[in-house]
């Protein structure tokens, strides 16, 4: 790219915009050259803004530190220096819903990590390996807005990107019921350990609002679009339940699933091991030369050693077995503040700059 897109971080000094930051370092296609944030970091410069809060376990990139903050709520002036912006603002969903859009409508393309616009039917969420095709949804929601080149893009929750991929892979075996425990990182909640003591050696059964999204998003993202809107697949059936472990960063799911054309366990490990999607294809900047790793060791995948697999954005899958009720049984882990989150949006921008969406103002 001859010239770099310049780049917007909204929500920038919060765990998720930090991921977004420090994974844009030396990106080749994009800079951030603006970074907005709530009133009462607006004015200081990131450094100062952040101050001891930066959570992550590479240093603050030089070129963001005199960066200074603008006030999220000042739509025009931020989008104004901007090609397109990331949007990880932590703000009620119908006031994300709404700032969002604003930014769209100042024909500034926006993908989120926020979960407010993953069921606004003509927004596509996107995994770039299983669903690029959604992407061709945003010609509607420009209609609806008024838009030439203004769009809203999400990327899905969190905890299904250790299994949802592997849905995909198995298409051809017709999986129709899915059982999914995840054990969730406290990243997730946008802590670390020394924000959050009462985690250490705990484990808590309940994340709010985590069970119903990792239940129904799977189905938004294997569906089709259909006059103008994202309809969900009606299968597989999957019921879940999240729990958050003692954990910093990587969530690991235990899954059991039939199939309607009952597969070989070799069968299974090729489709995943094989699978490809048009990032790889494209050689994209993020996107892992190998999605999905398939582990034969008995412990495999571990936090420890596996979570930043392909730079955090690969996922990691061992035990697959077959099971006394279910068909087969298998543990997915993946990183969810890089593929899980800001991973995850930038592979997403890097697709729709590729596919002429994000262009230079």
């Amino acid at each position: 790219m001859e010239e770099k897109l310049k780049v917007g971080i909204l929500g920038g000094t919060g765990m998720v915009g930090q991921r977004f930051i420090s994974l844009l370092e030396n990106h080749p296609w994009f800079e951030v050259t603006t970074i907005a944030a709530s009133p009462r970091s607006a004015g200081k410069t990131y450094e100062e803004a952040v101050g001891d809060r930066w959570k992550m376990d590479t240093p603050m990139p030089e070129a963001v530190k005199k960066i200074v903050v603008m006030n999220v709520n000042e739509v025009e002036k931020v989008s104004s220096g901007v090609d397109f912006v990331f949007s990880a603002v932590d703000m009620t969903k119908e006031e994300i819903k709404k700032i969002e859009e604003e930014y769209a409508k100042t024909e500034t393309p926006v993908v989120s990590n926020n979960s407010a616009h993953r069921w606004t039917p003509d927004v596509p969420m996107v995994v770039p390996e299983i669903n690029p095709e959604h992407m061709d949804v945003i010609e509607f929601q420009k209609k609806r807005l008024g838009t030439k080149r203004g769009f809203i893009a999400v990327k899905p929750n969190c905890s299904i990107q250790s299994y949802a991929p592997c849905l995909k892979a198995w298409e051809e075996f017709e999986p129709y019921e899915a059982v999914v425990t995840t054990y969730q990182a406290i990243s997730g909640a946008g802590k670390t350990f020394k924000d959050w003591p009462e985690m250490v050696g705990n484990v808590i059964p309940y994340i709010g609002g985590e069970e119903e999204k990792s239940e129904r998003e799977p189905l938004r993202i294997l569906g089709k679009i259909e006059d103008g809107v994202i309809k969900p697949a009606e299968s597989p059936k999957i019921t879940c339940q999240c729990i958050r472990i003692p954990v910093l960063n990587g969530h690991t799911a235990a899954v059991f699933v039939k199939f309607r054309k009952k597969p070989t366990k070799e069968q299974l490990i090729e489709k995943l091991v094989n699978f490809k999607g048009v990032p790889q294809e494209l050689n994209l900047p993020s996107a892992p030369k190998q999605f999905i790793q398939y582990m034969e060791e008995d412990n495999r995948p571990q936090v420890t050693l596996d979570v930043n697999y392909e730079n955090g954005m690969g996922v990691s899958i061992g035990r697959i077995r077959e099971d006394s009720i279910y068909d087969f049984k298998f543990v997915g882990l993946s990183h969810n503040t890089v593929r899980g989150a800001a991973g995850g949006a930038v592979l997403c921008a890097e697709l729709l700059t590729a596919k002429k969406y994000i262009t230079k103002k």
